[in-house]
């Protein structure tokens, strides 16, 4: 049995133990529901094993030794063996990650740079950018009861994606301000849980008591993208794991996840996971 209970983003003596789904020799896969919120006390823990951890829903505040991030929905959380970190929920309650554990000779292996130590992440997180949005979706799928992707070969994605964009790309950004970040978190809680709230720019800076500008700039900060490229990232994410979980038409599933026409829908499908929405249902991509 792999030893996680560290490992994992929320581990800890008041929250849930993560549930292992999957293991095997150097790798495990566990589930991580935390319900922690702003009244729950912060406190250190370590990474025993390097960890990916993809956030399915929620958000919350990151910080490592590589630097400090707002984990949300599409994020790639990323955590070296032995560093230490800390969580918080500072602007709401509860999230859910899969969280992939590698031994560090198990990750060398697998993206084949060879070190004393083995690859190191330089940054904490991958914000939900294109290059990450296959394995949120495939990630958010398996949490949904998609067992027909196998936990290895989703854990080996997982390893090789997270260092490749890590090292490829430097994410790293000024932090806002506390009051300010606050306001865009819960922005992007309304924007996650209410999919008929307002998504225009001008709308969502109201909301947020923000000059447009300025909300543009710090959600770009958080999330790594634009709040229209957000949205559409959500609806195109929660369409993927329809296709991956039921059987409902493929127009079915566009009408319900906020496409007006099915053509949109297979257009935007087919720029953000590189296939039609038909192959992606029948093939483990």
């Amino acid at each position: 049995m792999a030893k996680i209970a560290v490992n994992c983003a929320h581990a800890g003596t008041e929250l849930p133990r993560p549930r292992e789904l999957a293991c095997g020799p150097g790798w495990a896969v566990c589930d991580v529901v935390c319900e922690a919120g702003p009244k729950s006390r912060p406190f250190d823990e370590q990474h025993t094993w390097t960890t990916v951890a993809v956030v399915v829903s929620g958000s919350f505040q990151y910080r490592s030794s590589t630097g400090s991030a707002a984990m949300t929905p599409g994020s790639l959380l990323l955590g070296n063996a032995g560093d230490g970190f800390r969580c918080a929920h500072e602007h709401a309650a509860g999230d859910r990650c899969l969280s992939f554990s590698f031994e560090p000779g198990f990750l060398e292996r697998v993206v084949k740079i060879p070190g004393a130590g083995g690859p190191r992440f330089p940054v904490p997180r991958i914000p939900p950018v294109r290059a990450a949005a296959s394995l949120a979706a495939r990630a958010s799928a398996f949490l949904a009861g998609a067992r027909s992707l196998p936990a290895e070969e989703l854990s080996v994605q997982a390893a090789g994606q997270a260092v490749e964009m890590a090292r490829g790309m430097d994410w790293r950004c000024a932090a806002p301000g506390a009051a300010v970040l606050a306001r865009v978190t819960r922005v992007i809680r309304m924007m996650e849980h209410e999919p008929e709230a307002p998504q225009d720019l001008a709308a969502l800076a109201r909301i947020a008591r923000l000059s447009p500008h300025h909300f543009l700039r710090v959600f770009e900060s958080v999330t790594g993208t634009t709040p229209h490229q957000y949205v559409l990232r959500t609806k195109l994410r929660r369409a993927a794991v329809r296709l991956r979980t039921g059987n409902d038409r493929i127009l079915d599933v566009a009408l319900d996840c906020g496409f007006g026409d099915v053509s949109n829908f297979n257009r935007s499908f087919r720029s953000e996971f590189g296939v039609s929405p038909r192959r992606y249902r029948t093939e483990l991509i």
